[in-house]
């Protein structure tokens, strides 16, 4: 959530995210209501919790003959007390409610606009074109034995695929190219439940407008995670940390997301499907810090799509775009040569306090008092990137030449043949 003094200080300015996001101003209105209400609640209560206990004295003063009256007197206090705290407790979820549906506080450099208003930082390569026909990543992955998609569909459903041979050794070995690089960054890696109780998936903002891409299981109540981030974020969840040292952990998942709302778009394919494999960054550091982190973050991303060869381009998502979490978020797009676009390979996002507020993590400041931590998180690796590889690095005769950089971890594989 938004840092509540700064929502009753500054209402102009969240109004003025909240514009920028395209999200309902009104909400702002509503959760000043509601924080009005709370801290009235809180005023009442303590109040005659206050009267209580003075009463409370009087009886171990009292004669004999006053203490039944001041005993009934107190047993009326008391029940006043109770229905005070009861109102509380109504009020602060009624706040609760009202600011979740307010987004974190947009970074003032982030482009307005809807999604195709980002604006390009920076561009790396070319958009490649070849002198032959060139196949897309599913004909290269099917003459190569990497995937079967019509074996998942037949087990799982449309969107769900086996990857096979080649396809499987691939995509481990991005992932340990990634670990790799992050190791080498001083990030502690590790392996992350894929399954979180309600309370960490709300606290990361995944609850919000991300709610009908999470898959639940209400026998247990608890949601498989479509990013470790999730379970990351949760990680320190209600600690005080020591920030001495920023706190970076890469996390490796299996991912799941229900990709509500995107039938008919890329059904052809790995590009977007219902489960995958992931390795996540994600970093704790002091508010002041986040910036120069999430430069961090990017630069470490933009070192391992060079490493795999590939064109791409870095935006910076327009403000409408952004997840509720996201103060900002830069995306790295691949070129994809069969569709002749940039297509998203990886993000990484600055959430600021917002997640960190949600989920209690604090760290203590030179006065001694604890504050809010910022969080960020990025991609490191991920099944989509096979897509890119595939397609940027065919050759005429449907091979494909592995990178350099790559070829360490596939036992030194430098071109993948079609198999007949």
């Amino acid at each position: 959530m938004i840092d509540p003094q700064l929502l009753r200080e500054q209402p102009d300015l969240v109004k003025a995210s909240q514009e920028r996001r395209g999200d309902p101003v009104s909400s702002v209105d509503e959760a000043l209501a509601a924080e009005s209400a709370r801290r009235a609640a809180i005023t009442e209560f303590e109040g005659l919790r206050a009267e209580q206990n003075a009463q409370s004295k009087l009886v171990g003063k009292a004669s004999k003959e006053e203490r039944p009256a001041l005993i009934e007197q107190g047993r009326s206090l008391a029940a006043g007390v109770k229905d005070a705290q009861a109102r509380v407790t109504d009020a602060e979820a009624a706040f609760d409610a009202s600011v979740s549906k307010i987004g974190n506080l947009v970074h003032p450099d982030v482009p307005a606009g809807g999604e195709e208003n980002f604006v390009t930082l920076s561009t790396h390569g070319q958009e490649r074109s070849f002198a032959f026909d060139a196949r897309d990543h599913v004909e290269l992955g099917e003459s190569l034995k990497a995937f079967d998609i019509a074996r998942g569909a037949k087990v799982a459903g449309t969107r769900f695929y086996y990857l096979t041979g080649i396809g499987m050794r691939l995509e481990l070995a991005l992932m340990l190219m990634g670990l790799d690089q992050v190791l080498a960054d001083g990030f502690t890696p590790l392996m992350t439940p894929t399954l979180v109780r309600p309370e960490i998936m709300q606290g990361t903002g995944f609850l919000g407008e991300h709610a009908a891409e999470v898959y639940h299981l209400p026998a247990d109540d608890l949601y498989l995670t479509g990013t470790s981030e999730v379970a990351l974020a949760g990680f320190h969840a209600d600690e005080i940390v020591d920030l001495e040292q920023p706190l970076r952990y890469a996390g490796w998942s299996t991912c799941y997301r229900r990709e509500a709302g995107s039938a008919g778009r890329d059904t052809r394919g790995i590009l977007r499907v219902h489960q995958f494999n992931k390795l996540e960054m994600f970093s704790y550091v002091k508010p002041e810090d986040a910036e120069a982190e999430h430069d961090r973050l990017r630069a470490l991303q933009e070192r391992m799509l060079q490493a795999c060869e590939l064109d791409y381009r870095v935006i910076d998502v327009a403000a409408g775009d952004l997840g509720s979490s996201a103060a900002r978020k830069f995306d790295i797009e691949a070129w994809i040569p069969s569709q002749q676009q940039y297509r998203e390979l990886t993000s990484t996002s600055n959430c600021t306090t917002f997640q960190s507020r949600r989920l209690a993590t604090r760290y203590r400041t030179e006065s001694g008092r604890t504050a809010p931590v910022a969080t960020l998180n990025g991609t490191a690796a991920t099944t989509r990137w096979l897509v890119a590889l595939l397609e940027t690095h065919q050759q005429a005769d449907g091979s494909v030449r592995v990178p350099a950089a790559l070829q360490p971890y596939l036992g030194g594989i430098d071109v993948i043949e079609p198999v007949a």
